[in-house]
C-alpha cells in the first residue's frame, strides 16, 4: 500500500469511528453542556491529529531512501495559512469553552452573592469540615441525614438546584462527576453551583481537594428522585428532627431544673 492509499484509509477509518461514537447520556444540565463541549473539541482535536499523522508517514515513506535532502524553501503563502488556520482554530476552542464555563448550569455565580431560588427549587448548603460534610436545606432548617458513605441529599429530577459550596477549616472540593459538578470548597467563602438533574438515580461525591489524613473518607450521596418523593422526604424529614429537637430541649430543661432544685436544697 503506497502513502496516499494508506492516508486515505486512515482518514475514512477515524471519520466513520467519529460518526460512529455515541456520546455519554448525560444526567444533569451540567454534564450534558460538558459532554457537548467534549465532542466539540474531538471533532477539532481529531482532523488535526491525523492530518499531522499522514504528513509524518508520508514524510518517512517518501524519503526514507533520501541519502542527499535539500534544504526547505521558503513558502509565505503556507505560512500565512497555518497561522491564520490556527487562529481560527483556538478562537473556536475559546469562545466555545467560554460558553460552557460561563453558563449558570457549570458555575453559578460569585463567591457571597444573594441566592433567591423560585417556589419549586432547591437549595441546599454544603460545608466541609477535616473530614466530612455537613449538607442542610436552610428554607426547610433541616440537615440530611447520615448513610453508609457520608451524608445523603435528596433534589428532584425536572427542578434547579443551587448548592452553596463552603468550608469550615481548608480547602476541599465538592464532586459529583456523574452530574458535572465540581466546586472549590474554600473557607468563610461561599460559592454556589447550580444544576438540573435529568435523570433519576444515586450519584456518588467526594472531597477532590486533598485535605489531610481522612481526605478519603469525605464521601457523600446525590438521589435524584421524582418529585411526590421529594416532598414526601422533605416533610418526613422535618416531621422527625423537628420532633428530635423538641425531645433535646425538653431533656436540656428537665436537667437545668433538676440541677436547680439540687442547688436550692443545698
Amino acid at each position: 500500500m503506497n502513502a496516499k492509499r494508506f492516508a486515505l484509509a486512515s482518514l475514512l477509518s477515524a471519520t466513520v469511528l467519529a460518526l460512529l461514537a455515541q456520546p455519554v447520556v448525560a444526567q444533569s444540565t451540567s454534564s450534558e453542556l460538558i459532554s457537548e463541549l467534549n465532542i466539540k473539541l474531538l471533532y477539532i482535536a481529531l482532523p488535526i491529529t491525523l492530518l499531522v499523522e499522514i504528513i509524518l508517514v508520508y514524510a518517512v515513506l517518501r524519503f526514507k531512501n533520501n541519502d542527499e535532502p535539500k534544504p526547505t524553501k521558503e513558502n509565505r503563502r503556507l505560512e500565512i495559512t497555518w497561522t491564520v488556520a490556527t487562529a481560527i482554530i483556538l478562537l473556536f476552542v475559546g469562545v466555545a469553552s467560554y460558553g460552557v464555563m460561563a453558563d449558570p448550569a457549570v458555575t453559578f455565580n460569585e463567591a457571597d452573592q444573594e441566592i433567591a431560588p423560585q417556589d419549586d427549587d432547591v437549595l441546599i448548603q454544603a460545608e466541609a469540615f477535616q473530614w466530612g460534610w455537613t449538607m442542610t436545606y436552610p428554607e426547610h432548617d433541616i440537615t440530611a441525614p447520615a448513610g453508609d458513605n457520608g451524608p445523603v441529599i435528596r433534589v428532584p429530577e425536572g427542578q434547579d438546584v443551587y448548592i452553596g459550596v463552603t468550608s469550615v477549616d481548608v480547602i476541599h472540593g465538592f464532586h459529583v462527576p456523574n452530574l458535572g459538578l465540581k466546586m472549590d470548597a474554600l473557607p468563610n467563602q461561599v460559592q454556589y453551583i447550580q444544576t438540573t438533574a435529568t435523570e433519576e438515580g444515586s450519584y456518588q461525591g467526594y472531597c477532590s481537594e486533598y485535605c489531610g489524613l481522612a481526605h478519603s473518607q469525605m464521601y457523600f450521596t446525590v438521589e435524584v428522585v421524582d418529585q411526590q418523593t421529594y416532598d414526601e422526604w422533605i416533610e418526613q424529614q422535618t416531621t422527625q428532627q423537628a420532633g428530635t429537637e423538641g425531645e433535646t430541649e425538653t431533656g436540656n430543661q428537665t436537667a437545668a431544673d433538676g440541677g436547680n432544685e439540687t442547688n436550692a436544697t443545698a
